[in-house]
């Protein structure tokens, strides 16, 4: 009989792109994932995996297994779903969500929590991570959705549909101690004063270099930083101008006793749900788009 675990080896293998980043999802040694994927292939007769430089590629009796190791893993998440209840006997939707780490924590707040306030009982399992290694999870059904501040390319090999949730300008913030050093409006201002600002992978960071450039600000950046509530927290302290999305503005300056001290709709951040399903089913992912096209965005 055909042993499933070898199989979902070679399915995680396949819908991650390799042995090192499977490896790292099943915390597991690329030389078992390889062992077992090779007990697999003699099993079936037929080699799965070819070398091609440094990657591996599918043959293409390794295509045809894996979509049958789709199906039988999504049947396999369906039994699982469906065999899960209270001990009242009342049904418990699971939802799986991936939140990418470039997200601000209080945005994904925002976009989770429709998911909570539905009627029927949920059981919500969250995630964060890099957007990439949220993708692949998802393309192997451990997430139902990953919420990101960008769209899945299509230079991604991962079956997913990119679901536009809204779009926010950004603001920007100081600390009351911080405003004293600000000479002119904004964005003039922004010369010479040190700037906390994000990081590389965020999707705005492109948008803001360029923004600077083709306004020639210069602003002091004094901190780069991929979390945006550390980079909120040092910002607190008067360590920097920074932004955040308009759609959190009163919020941040409610909650860090900072300053608004402009905005621009020539800064637009993205929030996108990406997930398996073309028209969406889950009740869940219904929720969330909904609420935050109908409400949250829309506001």
């Amino acid at each position: 009989m055909l042993n499933f675990k070898h199989l979902q080896y070679f399915w995680v293998t396949a819908r991650a792109g390799g042995v090192m980043r499977a490896g790292e999802q099943m915390h597991t040694t690329p030389q078992t994932l390889s062992g077992q994927i090779k007990l697999l292939e003699e099993r079936l007769g037929r080699k799965l995996f070819r070398k091609s430089g440094r990657r591996l590629e599918l043959t293409e009796d390794g295509r045809v297994a894996l979509g049958y190791a789709d199906e039988i893993f999504n049947l396999g998440g369906e039994l699982e779903s469906a065999m899960r209840q209270k001990r009242d006997g009342q049904r418990v939707t699971e939802f799986r969500v991936g939140v990418a780490d470039s997200v601000a924590k209080s945005v994904a707040y925002r976009l989770l929590e429709p998911a909570l306030q539905m009627q029927e009982p949920v059981h919500m399992t969250c995630s964060e991570g890099k957007f990439q290694d949220l993708l692949a999870q998802l393309a192997v059904h451990r997430l139902d959705l990953v919420i990101a501040d960008e769209p899945l390319s299509r230079r991604v090999s991962v079956k997913a549909f990119n679901h536009a949730l809204g779009t926010s300008p950004m603001s920007f913030f100081c600390a009351p101690s911080l405003q004293g050093r600000l000479r002119g409006e904004f964005p003039q201002c922004l010369n010479g004063v040190p700037m906390l600002i994000q990081g590389a992978a965020s999707s705005v960071r492109q948008q803001f270099d360029a923004w600077l450039t083709r306004l020639e600000l210069h602003p002091a950046v004094v901190g780069e930083f991929d979390d945006g509530a550390l980079m909120v927290a040092f910002g607190r302290e008067g360590r920097g101008v920074f932004m955040a999305p308009s759609v959190l503005e009163e919020e941040i300056a409610r909650q860090y006793g900072v300053i608004v001290i402009g905005r621009s709709d020539d800064l637009q951040e993205e929030f996108y749900a990406i997930s398996v399903e073309r028209r969406i089913t889950h009740p869940c992912v219904a929720a969330i788009t909904d609420t935050a096209r109908g409400r949250l965005f829309h506001a």
